[in-house]
């Protein structure tokens, strides 16, 4: 399973005003922090960033690799931004993220056969949010058929049922996991899958996101998810994902590995 630190993001002040002003230490800091949490690798989210998103993306991704030995995850809608980050990556970075719009995937697949980078694929195109998971799935074939034709491996595609608040959008909740099941039998090797987990609980009280997140999460994960953008600063978070590894036999039970929690 592999979890994607999720919290250098623009949308936060603190991060916004260092990306800004090129303050490196409360990055670092977080960096460091969500390694050390249980995170495999970490979303780096600069948003648009219009006016220098490729030397911002490009200052990030050398400063971050020189303090967590981990990939990242660069999380932009500036295509220039995204190849400026992949050009100075060391190892497999992902690309966060196209959608299943042929103008986007024109410009994202081809940056990832590129760079040899993995790439999120969001199941989502101009009509809008799909109705259920046969909707996520046609939308998820359009985005292997792209990889294919720029010669992008599957396992390098990580297809996103797209996750949303299950305050007011409840009854999607069910079709995302199944949607998660569906991808799984559309290649083979079974089609990885990614959800950017924290959204479920947008919109609950403070005190039960925690809950919701860690209960969905080991849902999905039975339902053969393989990865999530997650907070590793939470620790119902990083027990979920190692006691549901264990319980599908899918890690080795053993009592130290459970106790690091």
């Amino acid at each position: 399973m592999l979890a994607i630190g999720e919290r250098i993001n623009v949308r936060t002040k603190l991060f916004a005003e260092a990306f800004k002003e090129r303050n490196f230490e409360p990055i670092k800091d977080m960096a460091i922090r969500q390694v050390k949490g249980g995170a495999n690798m970490l979303d780096i989210n600069i948003g648009p960033a219009r006016k220098d998103g490729p030397e911002l993306m490009a200052w990030l991704v050398e400063n971050i690799q020189k303090v967590v030995d981990v990939p990242l995850c660069l999380d932009t809608t500036n295509v220039e931004a995204i190849e400026a980050g992949l050009s100075v990556h060391k190892g497999k970075a992902m690309i966060n993220s196209t959608s299943a719009d042929p103008e986007r995937l024109s410009l994202l697949m081809p940056l990832a056969a590129k760079y040899n980078a993995m790439i999120i694929g969001l199941t989502l195109a101009s009509g809008g949010l799909p109705r259920d998971a046969n909707e996520r799935c046609a939308l998820a074939a359009e985005i292997m058929a792209a990889g294919a034709e720029h010669g992008v491996p599957m396992e390098d595609i990580y297809l996103d049922p797209i996750m949303v608040p299950i305050n007011g959008q409840q009854e999607q909740v069910k079709e995302i996991l199944e949607a998660i099941r569906m991808f799984r039998e559309m290649n083979d090797p079974p089609m990885n899958s990614v959800i950017g987990l924290s959204n479920i609980s947008n919109g609950a009280p403070e005190n039960m996101r925690s809950l919701i997140n860690h209960t969905f999460l080991t849902m999905a994960i039975t339902m053969g998810l393989t990865a999530a953008i997650v907070d590793t600063l939470d620790p119902a978070i990083i027990q979920a994902i190692k006691t549901t590894s264990v319980i599908l036999n899918q890690s080795l039970y053993c009592h130290s590995y459970l106790e690091t929690c």
